[in-house]
């Protein structure tokens, strides 16, 4: 792992501060890094239950080795870890083996096809593939909003016994055509884009299977022209397709066991909320190798809790209960009736492992300490676990525990040779009050090296603010070489959670229903009215930074909370919710036509006249995820006002700025921060 990722905090008294030595540009950006801290080896998963694997690279290529878990002793891996070798298909999309290897799926033109291996025979699954009919791969909303993105738009998936194929199919022949222009060439030319923003047409779609022989597909007995939205199909252990349903306005979830040969369907699983569910979580129900259980996961009760059910649908009972958030499962034993989780409880901010009975019975803490545990790894029979664990002033280890929680052998700790020999911030993690006196809102900060509380400092603010999205945890900060660098310029940096963040589950979630950003840049300027009366705030200087929502708050902030926000780069924001996508905007505001005031009261147009300090806008000309029209649309009103403000247009960028524009973006954020922060010029060195 590269070394710059640990470049940030520890708490280091100031006296000692003064006797060690601070990074030159060189070192934090020209990789001249001294030895301060060791990488961290690349744990992928395990060979055997005494073995785990590690990914090391050498000359340019990734090769495997398996590790001896008690002695570290490392020998070359050569067994399958990737599955078989996948054919060279042309114009293949989303090439996936089937689980007996035998098999290859994957679209062409938006149609489904499947490959066999050993005799090269294609056989075309579906015919009726084009522009707006799309077999086996996602419409755009599906893909960035349920499926994720690191489906690649793929949009089927194999039965366990290789037999079958799950796919979906979209009709986005009803979804307005989004214009995107590129500007390449003498004349450039026009990118369709088939993206549904709030109140519009969504794409039909329909649930098939059929055999990788061929033949007609049977369809899932929905109403393909419904008002509804999928999540990702299920195939249980015994072959059994299971499929989650969601009307559109996203507060009723209902699981569906699928009959291949007929498409009739039964209902599993019901559930209703008074706001919304997250149809995107795609580890939501685990089945047990019995093939007559399964776990469910729901924040039904306000928290991410853990229910056990049987496959007709009948409660068992609640294996977690209290406030448990962000529940991952990492291993079950079916045999001894436990499962091992990852999540965040005792501490909001940390994340911890625990062991729990399925009957609900003898909750324990396997991890120990003060720390966040980043990353687990539990071997195959959970004879152990290996995981990453740190905190704000603790750089990383990795350790290896048994499967009662004791540790075995620390793996490696990030700390290098030269750790003492420099000097590095401290930050400190501390809560402000919401303004109505509910949440306790999670506050970390950065201070400069030399710290004195008598002197005035400026302020950099780094947010996100997104729904369950939080950035403010106990673990070690891994931002790499800017922060070292505003810490030796003096620059107090800020992180700061609402009460949407995740922090609070449910209760401080729900708030936000119908008003997504109000009571987020309500909380975003309570803490920064916080941060205004301490001794060490230079209040003429409270910068504030953020992309795609945090985009959207940072515009909030020189805006409806000018009176405490003074500076800000807005990365391609959000402006007006009525110009982003259905699924995501309607699960928290519903449609433009059921909540006209609520589009209001939170688009950054609407307080436009409030606008002061100084505002720059970034934005990629051609993203296809928060189009440039939110950016153009707020620059509009802010001419016409005769407003003063920078903007700043990536030519060919999608949502971020990608590796061709990094280094001008990097060096223009920090001229910002130069000139309106510290006063002062920004060394040419950034440039070079």
């Amino acid at each position: 792992m590269n070394r710059l990722l640990f470049l940030l905090f520890f708490v280091i008294p100031i006296s000692a501060i003064a006797q060690k030595k601070q990074f030159t540009f060189q070192q934090l950006f020209k990789g001249k890094y001294p030895a301060v801290f060791n990488g961290l080896p690349n744990i992928v998963g395990w060979a055997d239950d005494d073995h785990y694997l590690e990914i090391r690279n050498s000359s340019g290529k990734q090769t495997y080795y398996s590790v001896d878990a008690l002695t570290g002793k490392a020998s070359l891996y050569t067994g399958t870890v990737t599955g078989p070798e996948l054919p060279e298909i042309k114009n293949a999309k989303n090439i996936t083996a089937s689980p007996d290897g035998k098999y290859v799926a994957y679209t062409r033109k938006n149609n489904l096809y499947v490959l066999d291996i050993s005799t090269k025979k294609e056989t075309a699954l579906t015919t009726d593939g084009s522009d707006s009919i799309l077999n086996g791969y996602a419409s755009w909303v599906y893909y960035e909003e349920i499926l994720g993105r690191p489906s690649h738009y793929k949009a089927f998936w194999w039965s366990p016994d290789s037999k079958q194929i799950a796919y979906m199919h979209f009709d986005d022949s009803k979804v307005p055509v989004f214009p995107i222009y590129i500007a390449d060439g003498q004349h450039g030319y026009l990118e369709s884009e088939r993206y549904p923003k709030a109140g519009d047409h969504n794409p039909e779609v329909k649930i098939g299977i059929t055999s990788i022989a061929g033949g007609a597909t049977v369809w899932a007995a929905f109403n393909p022209a419904a008002d509804q939205y999928f999540g990702l199909p299920q195939w249980t252990p015994g072959n059994e397709l299971w499929v989650q349903w969601m009307n559109r306005a996203q507060n009723n979830l209902i699981v569906y066991h699928i009959n291949k040969t007929d498409g009739t369907k039964k209902e599993i699983y019901n559930e209703k909320q008074d706001t919304w569910i997250a149809l995107d979580d795609n580890d939501r129900f685990t089945f047990l190798s019995d093939n007559k259980s399964f776990i469910f996961k729901s924040d039904k009760d306000g928290w991410n809790n853990l229910y056990l059910y049987t496959t007709e649908g009948k409660l068992i009972n609640q294996i977690t209960e209290g406030s448990f958030w962000g529940t991952e499962i990492v291993y079950f034993d079916q045999k001894n009736k436990q499962v091992y989780i990852r999540a965040r409880k005792d501490n909001a901010a940390r994340f911890d492992i625990y062991k729990v009975s399925f009957d609900g019975k003898n909750t324990t803490r396997l991890s120990s300490g003060k720390y966040s545990c980043d990353a687990v790894q539990m071997s195959p029979s959970g004879k152990y676990f290996v995981t990453v664990y740190s905190n704000l002033s603790t750089p990383p280890s990795i350790s290896l525990f048994n499967i009662k929680g004791r540790m075995i052998r620390e793996i490696v700790n990030a700390k290098g040779s030269e750790f003492n020999d420099y000097a590095l911030p401290e930050t400190r993690l501390t809560s402000v009050r919401s303004s109505d006196n509910i949440f306790d809102l999670p506050v970390t900060i950065t201070y400069p090296l030399h710290f004195d509380s008598t002197k005035k400092y400026p302020v950099w603010i780094s947010v996100y603010g997104g729904p369950d999205a939080g950035t403010v945890y106990d673990r070690w900060k891994q931002t790499g070489g800017l922060t070292q660098w505003w810490a030796q310029q003096g620059i107090i940096q800020v992180s700061m959670d609402n009460r949407s963040s995740g922090h609070f589950g449910r209760k401080g979630m729900n708030y936000i229903y119908k008003q997504l950003g109000k009571w987020e840049i309500e909380d975003y300027m309570t803490c920064g009215r916080w941060v205004r009366s301490q001794s060490w705030a230079d209040t003429a200087k409270i910068g504030i930074t953020g992309g795609s929502f945090g985009g959207y708050i940072t515009c909030m902030a020189l805006t409806y909370g000018s009176e405490v926000f003074t500076h800000g780069i807005a990365e391609y924001p959000v402006t007006d919710w009525k110009l982003y996508d259905t699924h995501y905007t309607e699960r928290y505001m519903r449609t433009p036509d059921e909540n006209r005031e609520g589009y209001r009261i939170t688009s950054v147009m609407t307080y436009a006249d409030r606008y002061k300090g100084m505002l720059r806008i970034v934005h990629g000309s051609t993203d296809d995820n928060v189009h440039l029209q939110n950016s153009l649309q707020l620059i509009n009103i802010l001419e016409d006002m005769n407003k003063d403000f920078e903007l700043m247009i990536y030519p060919g960028q999608r949502h971020g700025i990608g590796a061709s524009k990094l280094a001008h973006s990097r060096a223009e954020t920090c001229k910002f921060i130069y000139r309106y922060l510290l006063g002062k010029e920004m060394p040419g060195e950034f440039r070079d």
